[in-house]
């Protein structure tokens, strides 16, 4: 599998400059960061939460982790993680675990953690575990452009 359409198609419709980099396959973020040679705050990932609203998803570098009670706090909604089920059901073209981004491509409200705003380039899974697609932290900037934003991560 390569980069979903939805994403393809997204990233497209907003002019978005970007490549696509393949990588040996791996699941895990951190063996993703390792195996592509990128540095773990350059790599986004997408954690999804189910909130009164609906599902949100949360981008963080790679190798932090995402502060529910931080997050609740700043957007003044009660949250908590969605289960592997309902990841697969919105990220439907997806490989398993494989969640992007860029919510906003499947109509999903997106928090963006400050950390990845201080990027000079940012790289994410494009819905497979071989390909993450790359570009400049001006151009995910530009993306995000619409996404509530603030510190809701810590070291792990």
């Amino acid at each position: 599998m390569a980069m979903t359409m939805t994403i393809r198609e997204y990233l497209r419709a907003c002019d978005i400059d970007y490549e696509e980099v393949p990588h040996p396959r791996a699941v895990s973020t951190s063996r993703i960061a390792r195996v592509s040679h990128v540095e773990g705050d350059q790599l986004a990932k997408a954690v999804m939460l189910h909130g009164d609203a609906g599902y949100r998803i949360a981008v963080l570098p790679s190798d932090r982790d995402a502060d529910l009670e931080r997050i609740t706090q700043l957007f003044h909604e009660d949250l908590e993680l969605a289960t592997e089920d309902e990841v697969r059901h919105e990220f439907d073209d997806c490989d398993p675990g494989a969640a992007i981004p860029v919510g906003q491509a499947y109509g999903l409200q997106v928090y963006l953690d400050d950390h990845l705003r201080q990027q000079s380039d940012v790289y994410f899974e494009a819905g497979d575990h071989e390909t993450l697609v790359h570009m400049s932290g001006g151009e995910f900037d530009r993306l995000m452009a619409g996404s509530q934003h603030g510190d809701f991560s810590r070291p792990r």
